[in-house]
């Protein structure tokens, strides 16, 4: 599939294209699979640094964490996919597969585990909360994940099973052509559906902990991961079952991440019982307070007010009967 070219019938007969996996530059291959990595990890460094002050973290802090996920992450990733696809890496002139990260061969899952480790280190060191760094990171792997699948499309790899729906993928070697889900553009929108809802959710309600953005994207990206990757025709899997890895770790991330929101959120429902009570009833009290009235009494009662405050050698008793007798008057007045 290397070579094939890439067609969308949804766009018509013609809408075809052969894009190539590299850009040779002064005799060096740069392959695009990098390049859209690359670009994935600068939007989400740019975006976390922009909400650097809303995530609670300093500008500083956002910079060592991009430094450390890139290596982590990188690393985690090859070895994830390594460990389970350990036949097409051990063995007799294998070995140097495992550094030609180049041409592919990274897993979402295992950059994740390894990024996090690296994450509970620093938050160690610098005293941070850990949750407020996940809840950094919950941004980026949303905006990573999104850029970083066209770097499949154009290593033709992370495609799924042949169909006949209106979007397939066509896929052309010579005069033979296959149709096949695109899977990479289905979590490229699942993440990008995810990072707005995330985004909202944040500006709208804000955080009520540490790690419940973190949880969000968790709970979010699993369900998702679990729906597509059933479609998937490169799945990695546990020795000689049936049984896909990263559904299997999907699944169990979005459970586990579930019953932890729903658990905080009853925590802290039990811990500010009235406090949605009483943000209604000050609600209702601002709506049911009646406004002043503008009336000439009013106007009468100021300018007699003001003029009683002023110095008078001829104001005294009387004039305080007076202004007591037209206050009774306004009373009867109103009622």
């Amino acid at each position: 599939m290397e070579s094939a070219t890439i067609s969308f019938p949804l766009f018509g007969e013609n809408f075809a294209f052969d894009i190539p996996r590299y850009i040779p530059i002064f005799g060096y291959n740069i392959y695009l699979y990098g390049l859209f990595i690359t670009a994935g990890f600068i939007l989400a460094a740019l975006y976390v640094l922009k909400r650097s002050e809303a995530l609670e973290l300093t500008r500083d802090n956002i910079l060592d964490l991009v430094i450390m996920a890139v290596p982590f992450g990188l690393i985690g990733a090859r070895i994830y996919f390594i460990v389970f696809n350990a036949s097409h890496y051990f063995g007799p002139g294998k070995w140097q597969n495992i550094v030609m990260i180049r041409e592919g061969g990274l897993a979402v899952y295992g950059g994740i585990i390894a990024s996090g480790i690296a994450f509970w280190i620093y938050s160690r060191i610098k005293k941070i909360p850990v949750g407020k760094l996940l809840d950094a990171a919950g941004f980026g792997l949303f905006i990573g994940q999104a850029v970083g699948r066209w770097g499949n499309f154009i290593n033709r790899e992370a495609y799924g099973v042949e169909t006949t729906l209106p979007w397939r993928m066509g896929f052309t070697i010579g005069t033979q052509t296959i149709y096949a889900h695109p899977t990479f553009l289905y979590e490229s929108l699942w993440n990008i559906i995810g990072l707005i809802l995330l985004h909202i959710f944040s500006k709208k309600r804000g955080r009520k902990y540490n790690g419940q953005y973190f949880l969000l994207y968790v709970a979010w990206y699993g369900l998702g991961r679990f729906m597509i990757e059933g479609l998937r025709t490169d799945s990695l899997y546990i020795g000689g079952t049936d049984i896909r890895v990263s559904q299997l770790l999907a699944a169990l991330s979005f459970c586990v991440a579930v019953v932890i929101l729903i658990r905080n959120h009853i925590r802290n429902r039990s811990a500010n019982p009235k406090s949605d009570e009483a943000e209604d009833k000050a609600e209702d009290e601002d709506k049911d307070e009646p406004e002043p009235e503008s009336t000439d009494d009013t106007s009468t009662n100021d300018t007699e007010s003001e003029n009683s405050d002023k110095p008078s050698k001829n104001k005294g008793e009387p004039k305080t009967k007076k202004r007591e007798t037209k206050k009774d008057d306004d009373t009867d007045t109103d009622e």
